[in-house]
């Protein structure tokens, strides 16, 4: 990936003479079932700029409560979009048709706001890395559709979703208005994302990009690691999510708190609290162990397996992580 930045060939973007920021862009719209592609620094800059595209100042937001949208981007709906956000709660980051036809309001002159969005997160963060199954997502775009509500996919991990549940990406995201991806975590890139819709909102997209301060010059350098990435770095994720199982698996064995069934792709949640530790004091053993874990919503921790995590480290881990959180040893 570094040759591949060192050898770019680059232009300027701002005016779209960038030749692999132009590639990136193509194989990402073409990748995703979508109009076109914008290639932006950041996955939350992304998600913060399709929902200006797809609603108004005023206009209602709904999410599931604890999405990186509503809650990791320090209130960026309100402040770049002027949205109002409705929350809808699910344990395993996913709600159902029913559920968005009863919050969405259909407005008035007076005194109601609409709802224009419905934005999903797959894969959901907060509840493991759990993936969105393609049948739930056509369902809930389906509804949306029928009460002219569009849909936003905040797609950070959808490559992951993809590897996960054996779909193309663009069978994920064709159901979307618009669809964001992340470079930065499973792919490994230095930095950069994508927002990809029709190519009349990707016209808006690019607007917002530059008013958002987007806009690069010589970006390919960047581009150019993320077109590395899609060369190289998608079928191994499945590696990930099989070392994270077999963490989980050997965490369970050991007498930690970790539900299996939340394992579908590379994150493993310790519930910590229900080991009388508050995040902070098991981070603290953790790392005095070398080990580290971050944190996540409630009393969890996470560990997440990348391409920088090996085999032999999963399996350093599985013996120190429970020696840290002084789990007594099974017999």
């Amino acid at each position: 990936m570094r040759a591949a930045i060192a050898a770019a060939e680059v232009g300027d973007e701002q005016i779209r003479e960038d030749p692999t920021v132009n590639e990136l862009e193509s194989r990402m719209a073409e990748i995703l079932a979508q109009g076109e592609a914008v290639f932006v620094p950041t996955a939350t800059m992304a998600n913060e700029i399709a929902l200006r595209v797809l609603a108004e100042p005023g206009d209602e937001l709904i999410a599931e409560e604890e999405s990186h949208i509503l809650l990791s981007e320090l209130g960026g709906p309100a402040v770049f979009a002027g949205l109002m956000a409705r929350p809808i709660y699910s344990p395993n980051g996913r709600f159902t048709p029913e559920q968005v036809r009863e919050k969405a309001r259909s407005g008035d002159l007076g005194h109601t706001p609409t709802t224009r969005i419905v934005a999903i997160e797959n894969t959901h963060n907060s509840s493991g890395g759990r993936v969105w199954p393609v049948v739930e997502i056509e369902a809930l775009a389906d509804e949306c559709h029928a009460l002219e509500i569009a849909l936003h996919i905040d797609g950070a991990r959808l490559f992951n979703a993809a590897v996960a549940s054996g779909e193309e990406p663009a069978t994920i995201a064709r159901h979307a208005e618009t669809v964001t991806i992340c470079f930065s975590k499973g792919l490994g890139c230095p930095f950069g994302a994508v927002v990809a819709g029709s190519g009349e909102r990707m016209l808006r997209a690019r607007r917002f990009k530059h008013q958002f301060g987007g806009a690069m010059r010589q970006a390919g350098m960047a581009a150019a690691a993320c077109v590395y990435a899609l060369d190289h770095h998608v079928d191994r994720l499945a590696e990930d999510h099989a070392r994270a199982r077999r963490l989980a698996e050997a965490l369970v064995e050991a007498g930690l708190p970790v539900d299996l069934e939340q394992v579908e792709t590379n994150f493993v949640q310790i519930d910590v609290g229900a080991l009388g530790l508050n995040q902070m004091e098991a981070m603290e053993r953790l790392l005095d162990e070398g080990v580290r874990l971050s944190t996540t919503m409630g009393s969890r921790l996470r560990a997440v397996t990348h391409l920088d995590i090996s085999d032999e480290e999963v399996e350093r881990a599985a013996e120190l992580i429970p020696r840290a959180l002084d789990v007594p040893a099974r017999v």
